[in-house]
C-alpha cells in the first residue's frame, strides 16, 4: 500500500439539513395563535396564583406590613434580622425537624412492609388494598377527631386498654413528653396508604423471571428480598423519601387540629407559627420573612436529596 493512501483521510459526512418549513406565513401564523391559545390560561394562571404572590409575598417581607394595614413601611433586612434572633421561631423549626424525623421512617418502613405482605398474593388482596388506602381518603377533621377521641385521658380507648393491664393513664395529648408521638402515629396510619401504593406499583413491576431463577439457583426467600426486592424498589424508596420530607416539612392541620402546637409550644410547627405570627399576631412582614426563610430550608433540602437520587442511579 503507497504511503499517499495511508495518508488519505475519510472526510466527515456532512451534518444534515435542519428541516425545511414550508408552511405558508399565514399558516405559521395560524399555528403561533393556536399555540397561545393552549398555553394561555395556564401561563395566566401561573403567573396570577403563583408568581404574583411569591414576588408580592418576597416584596412584604422587606416591609413592616400589618394585618391592620397600619405602619406600611419599607424596613430592609430588619425582619429576617429578627428572625434568626427568634427563639421561638428556632423551636418551631426544631419541632418541624422532630416531627419529619419521627414520620418519615415508619411512613416508609411501614409501607413497605405494607406493600410486601399484600405483594405475597394473601387471599382478598383487594380488602388489604382498600383497608390500606382508604384511610388516606378522609380529610384531616375526620382523622383528628377520630384519634383525639382515641387520646382521651378519660374515655379514650388506648387508656381503657392500658387500664386495663394495670396501667395508669396518660394524657396523651397535654403532656409534652407524648404529644409529638401521637400525632406522628396519627399522621402514620393516616397517610401511609399513599407511600404503600407506590411500594405495591414498583413491586408488580419486578420481573417475575427474576425470582424464578433466583429459586433455581436455591436462593431462599430473605435472599430474595435482599438481593433482589429491595434493590430494584431502590429509584421508589428515594422518591417516597423525598415526597415524605417535604409533606412531613409542610405539617400543619392535624397539629393544630389536635394539639393547636401546644402543650407549651412542644408541637407547634414552623407552618403554624408563620400563622400564628401573621394572623394572630398580625405581623404580617414578619411572618412573609419567616416564610421565606424556610422556603430557602426546601429548596436547600431538596436540591441535596435530588443530588443524592442521581448519585443513586448513575
Amino acid at each position: 500500500m503507497s504511503t499517499s493512501a495511508l495518508s488519505t483521510q475519510v472526510e466527515p459526512a456532512p451534518a444534515a439539513a435542519p428541516p425545511r418549513d414550508d408552511r405558508s406565513p399565514a399558516r405559521r401564523r395560524r399555528d403561533t395563535i393556536a399555540g397561545w391559545a393552549f398555553v394561555g390560561p395556564f401561563t395566566l394562571l401561573f403567573l396570577a396564583f403563583l408568581v404574583v404572590p411569591i414576588l408580592l409575598g418576597l416584596w412584604q417581607s422587606f416591609t413592616s406590613l400589618s394585618l391592620t394595614g397600619a405602619n406600611n413601611t419599607f424596613v430592609g433586612l430588619a425582619n429576617y434580622a429578627e428572625a434568626f434572633g427568634d427563639a421561638d421561631m428556632w423551636n418551631a423549626l426544631g419541632n418541624t425537624t422532630v416531627f419529619t424525623v419521627l414520620s418519615t421512617v415508619p411512613l416508609v418502613l411501614v409501607a413497605l412492609v405494607m406493600a410486601l405482605l399484600v405483594n405475597m398474593g394473601i387471599k382478598g388482596q383487594w380488602f388489604w388494598r382498600l383497608a390500606f388506602f382508604l384511610p388516606f381518603l378522609l380529610a384531616s377533621t375526620v382523622v383528628t377527631l377520630f384519634w383525639e377521641w382515641m387520646y382521651n385521658p378519660e374515655l379514650g380507648v388506648i387508656n381503657d386498654v392500658l387500664t386495663r393491664f394495670g396501667a395508669e393513664p396518660v394524657s396523651w395529648l397535654q403532656d409534652q413528653n407524648t404529644a409529638m408521638g401521637a400525632v406522628v402515629v396519627t399522621t402514620v396510619w393516616w397517610t401511609v396508604g399513599f407511600n404503600f401504593l407506590l411500594y405495591l406499583a414498583a413491586l408488580q413491576n419486578i420481573p417475575h423471571v427474576q425470582y424464578e431463577a433466583a429459586a433455581i439457583d436455591g436462593a431462599s426467600a430473605w435472599r430474595q428480598l435482599f438481593s433482589i426486592t429491595l434493590p430494584q424498589l431502590g429509584p421508589t424508596t428515594v422518591l417516597i423519601v423525598i415526597l415524605q420530607v417535604l409533606a412531613s416539612l409542610k405539617v400543619f392541620d392535624q397539629i393544630y387540629m389536635m394539639t393547636q402546637g401546644g402543650p407549651a409550644g412542644a408541637t407547634r410547627s414552623i407552618v403554624q407559627y408563620i400563622y400564628d405570627t401573621g394572623f394572630t399576631g398580625y405581623r404580617l412582614g414578619y411572618a412573609a420573612s419567616i416564610s421565606y426563610i424556610f422556603f430557602a430550608i426546601i429548596v436547600v433540602l431538596s436540591l441535596v436529596q435530588a443530588r443524592i437520587a442521581v448519585r443513586r442511579s448513575s
